[in-house]
């Protein structure tokens, strides 16, 4: 078993052999979860990349273009529908 050190900063270092088997490079993210006895630490989860015509096809419209205050207007009436009127 390992064990390290908490620096008068706060930091630890994470021995290589451990780093190098969960394949932790320089700059990688990670989450801590308090388990109430300890904490553990996992890689925080990347986001998937994509490209924009993959996830932009939501945006399609061939009406005419909405100006911001019926915009506005859209998404009062979808929060009152949805936080308000509870019938």
């Amino acid at each position: 078993m390992d064990s390290v050190k908490l620096s008068s900063k706060g930091q630890v270092i994470i021995p290589k052999p451990i780093r190098d088997a969960y394949h932790w490079d320089t700059g990688q993210e990670l989450t801590l979860i308090d388990t109430g006895s300890g904490i553990l630490l996992q890689p925080k989860a990347p986001f998937v990349e994509s490209a924009l015509d993959d996830v932009a096809g939501c945006l399609l419209y061939t009406g005419k273009p909405k100006s911001i205050v019926e915009m506005d207007n859209a998404v009062a009436e979808g929060l009152k529908t949805q936080f308000y009127d509870c019938s």
